[in-house]
């Protein structure tokens, strides 16, 4: 009775716990919410908080008014969608032969891959490779440089290695070939973490905006996360202008603005995430029956 009791009291306390915590994670995303939606007069005045006061769609109206924005999300899918399908196609080409522990010569690809997570060739190498390769002002200058992570490839290699051999040595006695197993059968088994780590590529590329500002030129190329770049840029100089008592827009304006411009870049990829979370749901229950 004692143990049923002490049970039922951790269990009530990590309950709350969990919720004190999933409401301070919220916490800023809400803040960032009721000031898109909150009237000029509420926000210069600091009424806001959590939750909108004087309500307004203002902001929303004037940013899906935008063709700029709209175009930028646009791009900014596309190059998200095409990055993490190639990235997680390099990483399983790679990790797949690399989890073998007789392949000839892995321990020097595998020293050169840790290699590149202490040491790069820098920001100005990179560019000048960039330049070289002739992929300036494109979407490969935004795509290739980042194919494969070495860390998420660490990861999937430590994945593979831990399928049983008998399931490939089964597939090879049945005539199957390399890649007729790694597509039938590790990538099956391998579902949990191809979806975490394309998710972890896709965040890292749709969050990404410093590459942008050395290769891209074009307007009609600008990512959502440079564009937001700019008007965090553009509010710091109105705010200097009115500090030095330069007349012009309203510093609220922009606040407001500002907001609505991260909520509509923040939603599209928060809701990958239901879906993500069912997807590793069905990859563990497949790869438990073919286990």
């Amino acid at each position: 009775m004692r143990d049923r009791q002490a049970s039922r009291s951790f269990d009530v306390i990590n309950v709350i716990a969990i919720i004190f915590f999933v409401l301070l994670c919220l916490a800023p995303f809400l803040h960032i919410l009721a000031i898109s939606l909150s009237s000029s007069r509420a926000i210069m005045s600091g009424e806001v908080s959590l939750i909108p006061v004087e309500f307004n769609w203002s902001s929303y109206k004037q940013v899906f008014s935008d063709v700029s924005m709209i175009r930028s999300l646009g791009f900014t899918i596309m190059m998200t969608l095409l990055f993490t399908v190639l990235c997680m196609l390099m990483t399983i080409a790679a990790a797949y032969p690399l989890a073998k522990t007789k392949l000839k010569g892995r321990k020097i690809v595998m020293f050169i891959i840790v290699i590149t997570m202490f040491f790069s060739g820098g920001i100005i190498p990179e560019y000048m490779l960039v330049r070289n390769l002739n992929l300036l002002d494109s979407i490969w200058a935004l795509v290739l440089p980042g194919l494969i992570s070495p860390f998420y490839l660490i990861i999937l290699i430590t994945f593979m290695q831990n399928i049983p051999d008998s399931l490939e040595e089964s597939a090879e006695i049945d005539g199957s070939s390399y890649f007729r197993t790694l597509v039938s059968i590790i990538v099956p088994l391998s579902l949990p973490v191809i979806a975490t780590l394309s998710l972890f590529y896709g965040v890292g590329r749709w969050n990404g905006f410093t590459d942008t500002l050395m290769y891209i030129t074009s307007p009609e190329m600008y990512p959502l996360q440079l564009k937001l770049y700019q008007l965090v840029q553009n509010n710091m100089v109105s705010e200097l202008m009115q500090m030095e008592g330069a007349s012009g827009q309203s510093m609220l304006q922009p606040e407001s603005l500002k907001a609505a411009s991260v909520i509509f870049a923040t939603v599209p990829i928060l809701l990958v995430y239901p879906w993500l979370q069912r997807y590793f749901v069905s990859g563990v229950m497949l790869g438990a029956v073919k286990g």
